[in-house]
């Protein structure tokens, strides 16, 4: 039996996403066998990671009689990109709490937002959370029915899109023939890793699982991750034995911070493209993937490693960043 069997879920991503090896960047990188797991091609407004997640926060949404999506997230959010859509194809409205102040002209993930239908409110400096129980509550008094999905979609129901997604890869890797050494993903709100964590240690995975830390130390982040793999865990009746120690985060990558794109992440970003013609994103795709380079090249795997890079999509943010990616 599949360990999300039970739990209430609806249809939006395209799925299984292709599984692929990377011949010409391995021989590019020489060393290792790199290959991908293409969660850019969910299919929700251009595709990624959040695909998964809403797919079990949707169906929780409706069963509660939800009338109204609120999520947040940065002006550039592939989360709150790919939650609009989903608002849209099952008839809801969306609310997207946006950090900062809006700018004067829409593009990249905004651009989609808006296209989709959704309203925008702009935190300035105030905590996301915040705002978002502010707009929810006005949404109520205003006889509407809202349902807040978290920061990244990373609550014990969204992070079982990963469970899933690890099920999903083994299956995967069972009818093509590979065995991978290590896991390599980008890890932020921690949804993604640590249902991959728990779907993992259910199934018998002995790979490492290896995140890129985009914008938290990794104390942080493995703290994080650990509070969360345990609740998904009990929630799915798996054995709940997470600690901060179990996690494998690599966080020398945080550069200028959240969203800031620097070398590491442009030559990443060139490099995937000009060798296997896969675009990544300037936010967490790019940081995520010029990490492992970076960790390649430091020795950091054994010669002959096969290593999967997990990519999480959020490619439309290129055309927010066209000036610093080039």
């Amino acid at each position: 039996m599949m360990l999300t069997e039970n739990v209430s879920r609806v249809s939006i991503a395209h799925l299984p996403t292709p599984l692929e090896a990377l011949p010409r960047l391995t021989t590019h990188l020489r060393k290792v066998d790199v290959w991908i797991k293409r969660d850019d091609q969910t299919g929700l407004a251009t595709g990624g990671n959040k695909a998964r997640k809403l797919e079990f926060l949707v169906a929780d949404a409706l069963a509660q009689e939800a009338n109204t999506l609120i999520s947040g997230g940065a002006a550039q959010s592939n989360h709150a990109r790919q939650t609009a859509a989903a608002a849209a194809k099952f008839g809801l409205a969306c609310t997207l709490v946006l950090r900062g102040e809006e700018p004067p002209v829409a593009r990249g993930n905004l651009l989609l937002d808006r296209l989709l239908g959704a309203e925008t409110v702009w935190a300035g400096e105030r905590p996301l959370d915040e705002v978002m129980q502010d707009v929810a509550a006005d949404l109520i008094a205003r006889g509407r029915r809202p349902y807040i999905v978290p920061y990244g979609g990373s609550n014990r129901i969204g992070a079982t899109g990963y469970v899933a997604a690890m099920e999903e890869l083994v299956t995967q890797c069972a009818k093509q023939g590979v065995t991978f050494d290590c896991l390599v993903i980008p890890s932020s709100s921690g949804g993604t890793q640590a249902g991959l964590a728990v779907g993992a240690r259910a199934l018998g995975f002995e790979g490492r699982i290896l995140g890129v830390s985009i914008d938290k130390p990794a104390g942080v982040l493995q703290e994080l991750l650990a509070n969360l793999a345990q609740a998904v865990a009990r929630w799915l009746g798996v054995e709940p034995d997470f600690s901060p120690a179990d996690f494998d985060v690599a966080d020398g990558y945080l550069g200028g911070g959240y969203g800031v794109v620097g070398d590491l992440e442009r030559e990443a970003i060139q490099m995937m493209a000009r060798t296997e013609g896969i675009l990544l994103d300037p936010v967490y795709t790019g940081r995520a993937f010029g990490g492992l380079v970076d960790l390649i090249h430091q020795g950091a795997f054994e010669n002959g490693e096969r290593v999967l890079f997990w990519h999480t999509g959020g490619t439309t943010g290129l055309f927010g960043y066209g000036e610093v990616v080039l």
